[in-house]
């Protein structure tokens, strides 16, 4: 019987240097992390950037994380603030915001909570947000986690809605959010 290491264990012998633990890593979560800018519209090439980005950042901080780490929730965050920064670079226009959530400036304040639980809240909203719809995932992150909040005028105006819509819609696009976090779990 083969036994399989954990991410710990994986972590630790990457430390060591020890090629095989780097090749068992890139297997495990190379899917995962190849994914991720696709899901936000990146091409196959831009996504294979934004993996290399990816781990060569976890080659650079390896040394930070903690042997409790969530390496995988780790490097979803990681590939989504790459594909964040191509987007912005390239200038392409993500789903009408360039803000992932974690960014938010309201959201690293953990204030005293355990940081791998905030973390994983961090990244269960996020994948709860990228499961709406793209109106909806635009519109609450405008509203909801942008430094200040904007007008309903100039909401309305980035997403060529009514202002009077803005209000019903943002509910509708709340309880979707809601459901799908349930459902999550």
């Amino acid at each position: 019987m083969s036994h399989t290491p954990t991410d710990q264990q994986l972590i630790e012998r990457c430390r060591q240097g020890q090629p095989d633990a780097w090749q068992q890593v890139l297997t495990r979560y190379e899917r995962l992390v190849f994914s991720i800018p696709l899901n936000y519209g990146l091409t196959r090439a831009d996504a294979a950037d934004v993996a290399q980005l990816t781990f060569t950042t976890l080659v650079e901080h390896l040394h930070r994380l903690r042997p409790d780490s969530n390496l995988g929730g780790w490097l979803a965050t990681v590939a989504r603030r790459h594909a964040l920064h191509h987007l912005r670079k390239h200038k392409r226009e993500l789903l009408g915001s360039d803000e992932d959530v974690a960014s938010s400036h309201f959201l690293l304040n953990t204030s005293g909570q355990d940081a791998t639980a905030h973390w994983e809240r961090v990244d269960w909203l996020n994948q709860g947000l990228d499961l709406l719809d793209p109106r909806c995932r635009a519109l609450l992150l405008l509203l909801y986690f942008s430094e200040e909040t904007p007008a309903y005028e100039a909401v309305a105006d980035q997403l060529g809605l009514r202002v009077g819509s803005i209000g019903p819609i943002r509910g509708r696009c709340l309880e979707r959010l809601r459901a799908i976090l349930e459902e999550q779990g």
